[in-house]
């Protein structure tokens, strides 16, 4: 049986070495989160994705205008203590905005992190409206997590002869994956995955499915550290898999595309 286990990669504020950081807890309980406006938006974030919905939860605070350009985002501490994350946890989704040009940093008695004017610089965010709105986005997200938990279940419950090989194949291919190349190697890991469900029209369903997926995906930047949390999440599932233990394989396959869906939801916005 596999054992039931965080993938998020994240640590808690104990152990981040900053003073007075609220510390990370399962279920993401908040010390003091406080009122008014950030209180309305931001929630705990969930045990298991703690990286990606913090993610989701940021830019949607930017993408609402509650700090405009040119003013200062709240203190580590505060923001932290709204989303029940370690301040690693948070900086390394401060890093990542700061990459997409959405924020700065600035250091000195009077800095801080700074939310930079929105531009309509060249980095597919057209082309993700226009791919956003021919599709329903959240049904294209249910069915696929009904898709993958299922075909992960069916997959636990019995392989085919040459199953715990095409699938611990497919699993290496991944962590062998150039960066440039990864997606690719991640969908042909999950189209194995649902091949071996032994269902032709599971497969058939969620081919058509992630082609969908891949549309949305291609259009978001992709972050090194959300790849890594993949990773160790494919890894879960796969053990859980070839363990013979269906419901584990089905609850980490809907932890990994509930990290999808709040990437895309918070890059969505």
């Amino acid at each position: 049986m596999v054992t039931r286990r965080r993938t998020d990669g994240t640590r808690s504020a104990a152990d981040d070495g900053s003073p007075g950081a609220v510390e990370e807890v399962a279920g993401g309980e908040a010390a003091e989160a406080g009122s008014g406006p950030l209180a309305a938006v931001l929630r705990p974030v969930r045990a298991g994705n703690g990286f990606e919905e913090t993610l989701e939860q940021v830019l949607q605070l930017l993408r609402l205008g509650l700090v405009p350009p040119g003013d200062r985002l709240p203190a580590e501490r505060e923001l932290s203590q709204h989303l029940g994350v370690s301040r690693v946890t948070l900086r390394e989704v401060l890093k990542v905005l700061q990459d997409q040009g959405m924020v700065e940093s600035r250091r000195g008695r009077y800095g801080g992190t700074f939310v930079l004017p929105r531009t309509n610089a060249a980095d597919g965010s057209d082309e993700l409206l226009r791919r956003v709105a021919a599709v329903d986005v959240e049904d294209t997200l249910r069915f696929r997590e009904v898709l993958e938990t299922g075909a992960a279940g069916l997959c636990a419950d019995g392989l085919a002869a040459d199953g715990a090989g095409r699938l611990r194949a497919a699993l290496e291919a991944t962590k062998g994956a150039r960066l440039e190349d990864y997606r690719r190697q991640d969908t042909l890991l999950h189209l194995t995955l649902a091949e071996l469900s032994g269902s032709r029209s599971l497969a058939e369903r969620y081919a058509s499915v992630r082609a969908t997926l891949n549309e949305l995906l291609d259009c978001i930047p992709l972050l090194v550290r959300n790849l890594e949390h993949s990773q160790q999440q494919h890894a879960a599932v796969v053990e859980a898999v070839l363990d013979r233990d269906a419901e584990a394989a089905r609850e980490m396959m809907r932890e990994h595309c509930a990290g999808t869906a709040a990437l895309l939801r918070g890059f969505l916005a």
